[in-house]
């Protein structure tokens, strides 16, 4: 089958997060069982020729073109994308595009309805109801007309399902078909060496949503308890970084924080396998794909109640769910520092990290993940034959 994944952005640094690792790791498990699946996107700050394999998924990448600046991802563009994705959806089987409200995956998908090529649409929690009068403008243009006549829509969660259905109305959605992420298995790492400093890790896109400074505002009570903690900051820089530092500096805690920026795939399992913990504190996170890598090593998490994943966690015992609430920033650091100071505690730590690991090998490997698509797809295919 020739299937064509169509997102957004993609960037050395991996800015963009979820929807691209989510489109490069479903290629790639597609391209080893036979399928010709390959990416197309926009790329952005490589300093030189865009590449075109990542990952060793063939990708088709253009140079972004900043349309509309004020609107940042959603106002980038580039017409000769749009124009390569018209000619190759006339020879793929099946379009699958990671949609959010933008200049790319928005008209690539009504493209895709334009030249009658089955169209699957994965919204990654991106497309809800807004009073935004720009984005409702721009449901009233195409969205809801792409979530209506999608051959399916997949949502990660009963919450995202009731949001796409909330922005499609008056009309019903009958397409909507759950697909949860998935991520490579992985040995499970051995538990941490006696008299080895603690790690608690952040690793993420650095911007308000994700919360990094609840992470560095509960350092402090942690390093009362373990003085010798080290806590590693980890991700692209989206709005927050310079908060953050700032925060840590006003806490004097500064010597105990490690900034490394962005990461590689293999190294975000690398520093997955250095962590003792793993800490999210982000509002409304749907499905990171980071807490999953970060799980399929066998760390433990610290998530929100408002994390999709949050009633995985809590049933397998593969970390702390904490309540998190916008404006208590106090208290959101005061449970994310318990949760830590819990999961530290060495049979606590073995036993969520062994809770973490299985979790992800029974229900969240990108194998599972793509034998489920790959029956859908399947059901496409065959009721527009």
């Amino acid at each position: 089958m020739k299937v064509l994944h169509i997102v957004t952005l993609h960037t050395p640094d991996h800015a963009f997060g979820g929807p691209t690792r989510v489109a490069l790791n479903l290629a790639r498990v597609q391209r080893a069982d036979g399928d010709d699946a390959r990416v197309m996107a926009l790329g952005d700050d490589f300093g030189g020729a865009l590449p075109r394999e990542v990952e060793g998924v063939p990708v088709h990448l253009f140079q972004a073109r900043h349309l509309l600046p004020v609107f940042e991802v959603s106002g980038i563009t580039s017409g000769s994308l749009l124009r390569t994705a018209h000619r190759m959806m006339r020879g793929a089987d099946l379009v699958h595009v990671h949609l959010m409200r933008d200049l790319v995956t928005l008209p690539a998908a009504l493209l895709a309805l334009a030249t009658r090529t089955p169209l699957v649409v994965q919204t990654h929690g991106m497309v809800d109801p807004t009073r935004k009068r720009v984005a409702q403008l721009t449901d009233l243009l195409g969205v809801r007309t792409v979530l209506r006549r999608a051959d399916a829509v997949l949502h990660l969660t009963e919450t995202e399902r009731v949001d796409v259905n909330a922005v499609a109305a008056p009309v019903a959605l009958t397409n909507t078909v759950r697909l949860v992420n998935g991520v490579r298995p992985q040995e499970r790492k051995p538990a941490r060496e006696p008299g080895r400093p603690p790690t608690v890790l952040f690793l993420a896109r650095i911007q308000e949503r994700k919360r990094p400074e609840d992470f560095v505002a509960a350092m402090p009570a942690v390093l009362a308890r373990h003085p010798d903690a080290r806590f590693v900051l980890a991700g692209p820089d989206t709005g927050s970084l310079r908060r953050t530092l700032a925060l840590a500096e006003e806490l004097g805690v500064t010597s105990s924080l490690d900034h490394v920026g962005p990461l590689e795939h293999e190294e975000v399992l690398a520093a997955a396998r250095r962590a003792d913990v793993y800490v999210l504190p982000s509002i409304e996170e749907p499905m990171a794909v980071s807490l999953l890598e970060t799980m399929s090593v066998g760390t433990p998490v610290v998530v929100t109640r408002s994390t999709g994943l949050a009633p995985y966690v809590a049933e397998a015992g593969a970390g702390r769910v904490i309540d998190s609430r916008v404006g208590e920033d106090a208290a959101n650091a005061e449970k994310v520092a318990l949760a830590v100071l819990e999961l530290l505690e060495p049979e606590a730590n073995e036993k969520a990290g062994k809770a973490a690991w299985d979790l992800v090998n029974e229900q969240f490997t990108i194998e599972v993940v793509a034998r489920t698509l790959r029956r859908t797809y399947e059901d496409v295919v065959r009721r527009r034959a």
